[in-house]
């Protein structure tokens, strides 16, 4: 083994001890963020470092205007235009069928209005039935999921809808995004929610269980129930 001190000089590292230095190096800077960072702080950064590079910038705006409460959602201004409406969510197989399904439903109470409703996702596989949760809580609101096939978003469905709703930050960012021309038709549902909902998103419960899916279609029944009422022109149900 040499003992030239000239060997050890950074540019002679090979390649693989340079990566596995750098892997280290991360992980220590990791490990650090997450003991000096409250773990609300840490899950931010990990939600930024999941979109792509394009989408950051919109995401980290989004974010922090709210945070200072510059881009709260907002209800629709003209909603007497409105012919149609779109549902959007990731996979087009909890949130946004079950939407569709709740305004169809609203919309026929109120005879006096006529609105196309439709729903998508940005990642869905087109035909998937609805997730098993999904089935099961929406039947305790009276809506049956079971001839649901998930259709995924295109470009004609956003030209073709008035009114485009998001339940999250990542369903809007990549609205925004991959659609820019379609910018001032995206709203965020929570909107629609009411002054005791305080978040901005309607979170996806994909992950978490029956028990959260049924508090999420909670907060959509009340979405749905005062943004029906907002389209027929009457007083917006408590």
């Amino acid at each position: 083994m040499t003992t030239d001190p000239e060997h050890f000089q950074a540019g002679a590292l090979d390649d693989d001890t340079e990566r596995h230095l750098r892997r280290r190096l991360a992980r220590s800077l990791n490990a650090t963020l997450r003991n000096l960072l409250p773990e609300v702080a840490v899950r931010e950064v990990q939600r930024y470092r999941g979109f792509a590079v394009g989408e950051r910038p919109i995401f980290l705006k989004k974010r922090l205007l709210n945070a200072i409460g510059l881009d709260r959602p907002t209800i629709l201004s003209s909603p007497e235009t409105i012919g149609s409406v779109l549902f959007v969510c990731f996979g087009n197989i909890i949130r946004s069928p079950m939407c569709e399904g709740l305004l169809i439903r609203e919309l026929e109470v109120l005879s006096n209005t006529r609105v196309a409703v439709s729903s998508a996702g940005l990642h869905a596989l087109p035909g998937r039935a609805a997730y098993p949760w999904a089935l099961t809580a929406a039947r305790e609101f009276g809506i049956s999921l079971e001839g649901h096939h998930a259709r995924l978003l295109t470009g004609q469905m956003l030209d073709e809808a008035d009114a485009i709703f998001a339940m999250d930050y990542q369903n809007q960012v990549e609205l925004l995004s991959h659609w820019p021309s379609s910018r001032k038709k995206v709203h965020m549902l929570s909107a629609y929610a009411g002054k005791d909902y305080p978040s901005v998103e309607i979170p996806d419960p994909y992950t978490v269980g029956p028990e959260e899916t049924i508090k999420c279609y909670r907060v959509l029944k009340l979405c749905i129930r005062h943004l029906a009422h907002s389209l027929s022109g009457c007083k917006q149900a408590t």
